[in-house]
């Protein structure tokens, strides 16, 4: 800990706005195929540096995701490839979604399934 009251302060206020930075941009990267979470908690990482309840959020979420792991691991091999279908059934209509309210990108070639998709 910073000997100083004030700079300790000022720190605290760094490493705490950072993290929330680094959070906020995980969190709107989750529902896009990629490492939203794990930007989320990477944030929460540099949040746990100096508070505590980030250490104990921390731990909630490594005890749970232990804890899914292992359910699912524990489950039929039709019940995890179930999950797996509906996880990407879900990343696919997520990138629809995005790219049916921006548009795709000029360099896509102009290909029937965009047709079909309603995307050109």
């Amino acid at each position: 800990m910073l000997a100083n009251t004030h700079t300790a302060r000022i720190y605290r206020s760094i490493v705490g706005g950072l993290g929330t930075l680094v959070v906020l941009i995980g969190l709107m990267l989750v529902p896009l195929p990629g490492p939203g979470w794990l930007i989320v908690i990477i944030g929460l990482f540099i949040i746990s540096s100096e508070f505590k309840w980030a250490q104990r959020l921390l731990r909630f979420v490594r005890v749970n995701v232990e804890k899914w792991t292992h359910w699912v691991m524990a489950q039929r091999l039709w019940v995890r490839w179930t999950i797996g279908a509906l996880t990407a059934l879900f990343v696919a209509v997520v990138v629809w979604c995005v790219f049916k309210l921006i548009g795709l990108p000029d360099w896509v070639p102009n290909l029937e399934i965009f047709e079909l998709l309603t995307l050109r």
